[in-house]
C-alpha cells in the first residue's frame, strides 16, 4: 500500500476529515495529513506545510472548491496517482488541471470506499 494524504484535515473529531484519518489507519494504509491547524489525529501529526511530503499515491479531498484554486499547484507538485473528490468538494476545473498532469480525478466518498473494500493505492 502506498501514502495518502487526507487534504483539509480537522482536528474536530466529528469531522469527516478527521474519521477518515482513523479509517485509513484502521486499514493499515499509510497516511500523513494538511489542515489548516497543526495537531494530531491519533498518531497522526497533521500539518500545515507541504514540505514534509513525498510519494503520495491518492490525495482524499476535504476542501470546497470556493478554497481549491490556491492548492492547484502544490497538489500537482505532489505528483500524485490520484485525487478523490469526496462530496462537497466537486470541481471540474480541477479535474481538467489534473488530467493534464496524468493525474486521476475521481469523485467518490473515501469512507465508502474503504468500507467496502474498493479503496486500493498499489504501485506508483
Amino acid at each position: 500500500m502506498c501514502k495518502t494524504l487526507v487534504f483539509g484535515a480537522s482536528l474536530k473529531p466529528f469531522r469527516y476529515s478527521n474519521i477518515v484519518v482513523k479509517r485509513l489507519i484502521d486499514h493499515e494504509i499509510e497516511t500523513q495529513a494538511y489542515g489548516p491547524k497543526t495537531g494530531k489525529i491519533g498518531k497522526v501529526q497533521v500539518l500545515d506545510s507541504f514540505d514534509d511530503f513525498q510519494d503520495i499515491h491518492t490525495i482524499t479531498l476535504y476542501l470546497g472548491p470556493s478554497h481549491q484554486p490556491q492548492y492547484y499547484q502544490d497538489i500537482i507538485r505532489l505528483k500524485p496517482k490520484r485525487v478523490i473528490f469526496n462530496p462537497g468538494t466537486e470541481n471540474p476545473e480541477f479535474y481538467g488541471l489534473l488530467k493534464e498532469q496524468g493525474i486521476e480525478a475521481m469523485e467518490a466518498c473515501t469512507l465508502v470506499l474503504l468500507a467496502t473494500g474498493q479503496y486500493k493505492t498499489r504501485g506508483r
